[in-house]
């Protein structure tokens, strides 16, 4: 690294002494590294935001880097993936503590990035940190999944303050802390974090929307009972979702079928529990495949209480199915109760049962929460979230830039 530090400029950026490219009115060309402790082939919330993430970056001319667990593809949308090893999580093996070594910090450096962008900080987000502040970048921190909340249903609430200040002492280092909703950004507040904005979330509305149904999916996923009611559920099939608790309230309710697609490490656990019950588990279902299933139903039920956006809500609302969705997390910014949707209270699951059966008793009041629904979906663009995240990574540099005059003006340029 060269002695001279980084100088950037809000139109016209230079970095170790390079011009990044740009011109009037238009996002500047920047190299970008992530950190993530998740990412494909696994399929959730996080995956399909960060894949968004990528695709639009390459769209504005950006590069990206992305360092994230192994068995990814080397590829996408024009970045490059890194893979980084390391165990899987005891109690949650899909999950792994990747911790890089001596080559990911030189391909790092080989990348010359102008901005870190850390996801979910946990196990291997703090080295990107350590790893950006050596390089005295600028850094962005997204805050996705609740790990507090989690901890605390797997029975740890006795360190859950703990990771609250582990979360927060990562967090803050960033320049530019994000969360995907309101409620969130409330509570990381709360507890000390700094730095923090709502980044919004988004749907390809061209692909979520209204349609047809297909027949011979609604025969499938129903059980071969097309004519009665179809709710149904997308999403992780894990402990923390706490699924096992909508079967005595939905099923109270007589024509009612569920299908829960998505797969996950309490699916045999699941079918289990609902075994004589009026319920079908066809897998992960992608692309027009989710849509179709979409389509076909005629409820969608999200009782998550872990959740701290929940896209696959706003998936179901485009597609034209009106919403059951525990009264918590991300879903109070999209879901206005009894107008798109309705709530129940995430302390009584038994509530869901009512809420159902008033939905199946009501087809028009369906229909009309259906079109609620749909307007406001189509108002929640991907591109325009995305859009929203680069102009986050522009505020961190600005922020950055201030900071880093005021360790000069202390004589300490370096963070490191």
């Amino acid at each position: 690294m060269p002695s001279t530090p980084p100088v950037w400029r809000h139109q016209n950026f230079f970095v170790e002494g390079r011009a990044l490219q740009t011109s009037p009115n238009e996002n500047v060309a920047m190299n970008i590294a992530i950190f993530t402790e998740t990412f494909l082939p696994k399929i959730d919330g996080v995956v399909t935001i960060l894949c968004q993430v990528l695709e639009r970056l390459q769209s504005q001319g950006h590069r990206v880097l992305l360092f994230g667990p192994p068995g990814g593809p080397p590829t996408y949308a024009g970045a490059e993936i890194v893979g980084v090893g390391g165990p899987p999580l005891p109690f949650y093996p899909e999950l792994r503590i990747n911790i890089p070594g001596r080559a990911i910090w030189e391909r790092l450096r080989a990348f010359k990035p102008d901005l870190v962008h850390v996801v979910a900080p946990f196990f291997l987000g703090p080295f990107g940190l350590s790893y950006a502040r050596r390089l005295d970048l600028p850094i962005l921190a997204s805050f996705h999944t609740h790990v507090p909340r989690y901890v605390r249903h797997y029975g740890g609430a006795f360190v859950e303050p703990a990771i609250w200040a582990y979360l927060r002492s990562l967090h803050n280092q960033a320049h530019v802390n994000l969360c995907p909703s309101s409620e969130t950004l409330k509570d990381l507040r709360s507890h000390g974090f700094a730095r923090v904005r709502w980044w919004q979330r988004g749907i390809d509305t061209q692909r979520f929307s209204p349609g047809p149904r297909d027949s011979a999916l609604r025969e499938r996923l129903s059980g071969g009972h097309p004519d009665d009611l179809l709710v149904l559920y997308v999403g992780r099939l894990s402990p923390e979702k706490r699924l096992e608790l909508i079967r005595d309230p939905l099923f109270s309710v007589p024509g009612v079928r569920l299908a829960m697609v998505g797969g996950g490490p309490s699916s045999d656990m699941l079918q289990r529990h609902f075994r004589g019950t009026a319920t079908s588990f066809p897998g992960f279902l992608r692309g027009d495949d989710l849509v179709a299933a979409y389509r076909s139903a005629d409820l969608f039920l999200f009782p998550s209480t872990t959740e701290t956006f929940g896209l696959v809500a706003l998936e179901a609302m485009a597609c034209g199915i009106p919403v059951i969705a525990a009264k918590t997390g991300g879903v109070l910014d999209i879901i206005r109760n009894g107008e798109n949707g309705l709530l129940f209270n995430p302390e009584n699951f038994a509530e869901i049962g009512s809420l159902v059966q008033q939905l199946k008793a009501d087809p028009a009041l369906r229909s009309r929460m259906a079109e609620e629904g749909i307007r406001h979906a189509q108002s929640r663009s991907w591109q325009a979230t995305m859009d929203q995240l680069i102009s986050y990574y522009e505020v961190a540099v600005r922020v950055y830039q201030q900071q880093r005059r005021r360790r000069v003006a202390r004589g300490s340029p370096r963070k490191g």
